[in-house]
């Protein structure tokens, strides 16, 4: 039975490539419909303009388990989103994504619907783990042929047993695994202190762009890279572009963070922090990123980007270390400063971007979400509608 599941794998793999061309041409078909030149790049944003926000309340349930922990949201060919939920196993279920309707109009009003919730299937087609931590799920994109491309942070642990490494990997609807993309050993856990990645700071952010590549960045800084983000300086990451032909990286660019901007509550149980929570292809090489900063008892600072990769960028991938070396990062211009409180809606952990539906006027929207972290006294299931002001 398992060689019969790998043939047809190899099989469904064959196909699905054989359409690749096809598929990232009309991606860029449609990108062009969105304001882009004929090379893929987008016009420049002028500014955002909030539309409306809502939130479904912690403890919501949905076909027995509990809805949150959405850490990626991305749009449908058809109109629906989907999203995925950071529930590691062993938490709230089984590591899950669902299929949501969001609905919106140039008035605010903003709803939520959840359609459905499937598992993440590993390789022998079984589930993930409910009852123990082995994925931690933080970004989904659509490919151009409908599949779904989706990231895991992995698991760090001193026990060998326990520890599961990040990945970006590729998966159907039903949420059946395709492939898994390699990627640069740097992005391994080894340790958690001398070299690799650090606990809990590696794949949150997942981008697609209109020629098909895929992007994947850690939160924050690699240990071989520099100290995390602080409140007297900022760090570095990787995002590492993976060609979705070969599933191999073709080049890796850093972007920097900048310092943490807000300091945590007097005696608060943990520190501050700051990260590279999430980023969105707007053209070819061009993304606005997500920093999202937390001061434990303050709240929760977002700051939107516009960043680019130019012929002036360091392609890094061959740099072993980013600490003391010598590069051009991505530019980087910041679109919005979104404070604690942004025009009367107190801001959450948000985690996920995505394109939402055009407006009658003809402007884009934006679609924010937030990971909950299942907190109720303190946290909910965010979701932010932006529109998008042309130049």
């Amino acid at each position: 039975m398992a060689t019969a599941t790998a043939t047809t794998l190899v099989h469904s793999w064959r196909r699905m490539a054989a359409g690749v061309a096809t598929a990232v041409a009309m991606a860029a078909v449609l990108a062009g419909c969105g304001g882009n030149d004929d090379d893929g790049r987008a016009q420049p944003i002028a500014s955002l303009r909030l539309l409306g926000s809502t939130s479904l309340p912690t403890g919501t349930m949905f076909d027995g388990v509990e809805f949150g922990g959405i850490s990626g949201l991305d749009r449908a060919a058809d109109g629906s989103y989907w999203a995925i939920s950071d529930d590691r196993g062993g938490e709230r279920g089984t590591p899950r994504f669902y299929n949501l309707g969001i609905d919106y109009d140039a008035g605010g009003s903003v709803k939520v619907k959840i359609n459905r919730q499937t598992n993440m299937l590993r390789e022998d087609g079984t589930p993930f783990p409910a009852t123990a931590r082995t994925v931690d799920p933080e970004a989904i994109r659509t490919a151009p042929d409908g599949s779904l491309y989706w990231a895991s942070e992995g698991n760090w642990s001193a026990t060998a047993a326990s520890r599961f490494q990040p990945f970006v990997r590729q998966m159907t609807p039903e949420g059946r695994f395709v492939r898994e993309f390699a990627l640069p050993a740097m992005y391994q856990y080894v340790d958690n202190t001398t070299t690799g990645a650090r606990s809990n700071k590696v794949f949150e952010a997942l981008a697609v762009a209109p020629d098909g590549t895929v992007y994947a960045s850690n939160e924050d800084a690699l240990i071989q890279d520099g100290p995390l983000t602080t409140l007297q300086g900022g760090s570095v990451v990787r995002v590492t572009a993976l060609d979705p032909a070969t599933g191999k990286p073709k080049g890796q660019y850093a972007y920097q963070l900048p310092k943490i901007p807000l300091d945590a509550a007097p005696g608060a149980p943990f520190g501050p922090d700051n990260g590279l929570s999430d980023m969105l292809a707007v053209g070819n090489g061009q993304f606005i990123a997500v920093e999202r900063a937390f001061a434990s008892g303050v709240g929760n600072t977002i700051r939107l980007v516009w960043t680019e990769i130019t012929s002036a960028t360091t392609d890094v991938i061959g740099t072993p270390r980013l600490a003391g070396a010598i590069y051009t990062p991505m530019t980087r211009r910041v679109l919005l400063e979104m404070p604690l409180t942004w025009q009367g809606v107190k801001l959450d952990n948000i985690e996920a971007i995505t394109w939402g539906h055009t407006l009658p006027n003809g402007h884009r929207t934006l679609v924010l979400a937030a990971d909950n972290n299942f907190t109720a006294d303190t946290q909910a299931n965010q979701f932010i509608v932006l529109e998008v002001i042309p130049q």
